[in-house]
């Protein structure tokens, strides 16, 4: 499972109202281990208790056998505890003799929560452990996700209580955010380009931008997805948004840009504050070279006229924020004459209808195929109106931003 799906399936899993963050935390564990396509026998979820400095086990699922009720283990005995802050996922031989006895040899664990102080040493409220057969570098990347993920739920429950005393800034954020985004339509010599974007809530995590250069013949344009939803959200992707408008005006390679973004957003933002980002750049020539960077974002869809064929443009790099020292791999295309780009968030190709079907990808490049030879902004405003309408009667919604890059001569 990919790290965008993986990250997508554990956020449907706070679809219901929990009494407590351990029986929300017993639950993601449960659908993990239930999951076909995660390969994880069993689970558990260990509970800081920072004045007996002890971590006690309050759920415990899975092919495993059962440890006895409010088992707990000092932190200054378990060496994993506080090395878990450093590296948030780790794979190791278990060394507990108790826990041995019941058949625990080796677990896999990830940190969840904010960090908190216990006599000078920084951990976290929460720990999940795994029963898994998966090698280090197999389950490493999927528990930084389940990290990533289940920490932006527990993150995302406490702004939600508090959500009451911002609403009366939100209407002015709103006024900043659509004040920030660029005009819809630009024509760039031979290509018209038109972006849209709709926010689920009153602002919202999609952007999209087009950066003129200083001498007019090249054009960048962007597209991104922060992760969360809300105020957060739209605070990253109004820094990113900025930062690559800053960045460009330098004139570095479109790679050591992002490179540079990533850099940025993981020294600003917590780890699980990432967000998926596709910039290309296009030049006023007549083979009509297009150089990109795709880190971690929707695949684009280029649709060829002449062979009435389509290319999706996939990831050359990985999502931005939570790791250092990424590297982001730039790759070159050819736009003709009658070719469409097509870059658009994942609210739109999954957007859902009242019975849970997504919209797919496959919709999206059938209806583009059928306006084939239709203006940019006709194609943007039919396809997002689809869209709309796929999805009026869903209860899940998602922002949706489309932007339609198009050769014209």
């Amino acid at each position: 499972m990919n790290q965008r799906k993986l990250y997508k399936t554990i956020e449907s899993f706070d679809s219901r109202k929990f009494d407590s963050t351990q029986d929300l935390l017993a639950h993601v564990v449960r659908q993990l281990v239930d999951n076909d396509s995660i390969e994880i026998r069993g689970g558990r979820v260990w509970k800081l208790n920072q004045q007996k400095e002890t971590y006690e086990l309050v759920a415990q699922i899975g092919m495993v056998e059962t440890i006895k009720a409010h088992f707990s283990v000092r932190v200054d005995d378990y060496r994993m505890f506080k090395l878990l802050p450093k590296h948030r996922t780790m794979v190791a031989n278990e060394t507990n003799a108790y826990l041995r006895s019941k058949g625990i040899f080796k677990y896999s664990a990830t940190g969840l929560g904010e960090l908190v102080k216990v006599n000078g040493a920084e951990l976290y409220p929460y720990v999940l452990s795994f029963n898994t057969d998966l090698s280090h570098e197999q389950v490493a990347p999927m528990l930084n996700i389940i990290g990533l993920a289940v920490t932006a739920m527990l993150r995302s429950r406490s702004i939600e209580k508090k959500r009451a005393q911002l609403e009366k800034d939100l209407d002015k954020a709103r006024l900043i955010q659509q004040s920030i985004l660029p005009e819809h339509e630009l024509r760039f010599h031979n290509y018209e380009v038109f972006g849209i974007s709709v926010a689920d809530r009153i602002v919202g995590g999609d952007f999209f931008d087009y950066i003129l250069s200083d001498d007019g013949d090249r054009l960048g344009i962007a597209i991104g997805d922060a992760a969360s939803k809300g105020m957060s959200a739209a605070v990253q992707a109004l820094y990113v948004s900025g930062a690559l408008r800053m960045g460009a005006g330098f004139e570095t390679k479109i790679s050591t840009l992002i490179r540079k973004i990533n850099s940025l957003v993981r020294r600003t933002f917590t780890d699980d504050r990432f967000l998926t980002l596709f910039y290309a750049e296009l030049i006023d020539d007549k083979q009509g070279l297009c150089v990109y960077v795709n880190a971690g974002h929707s695949s684009p869809i280029v649709y060829r006229a002449k062979s009435d064929a389509a290319e999706f443009l996939e990831a050359t790099g990985n999502i931005i924020g939570p790791f250092e020292d990424q590297i982001y791999r730039s790759e070159g295309i050819m736009i003709e004459k009658g070719d469409i780009m097509l870059l658009y968030t994942d609210g739109v190709s999954e957007a859902m209808d009242e019975k849970g079907n997504q919209y797919t990808e496959k919709r999206l490049l059938e209806n583009l195929s059928s306006m084939k030879k239709k203006s940019a902004q006709e194609i943007a405003r039919l396809l997002l109106e689809d869209v709309q309408k796929f999805n009026a009667k869903s209860k899940y919604s998602d922002d949706k931003t489309i932007v339609v890059i198009k050769r014209v001569k």
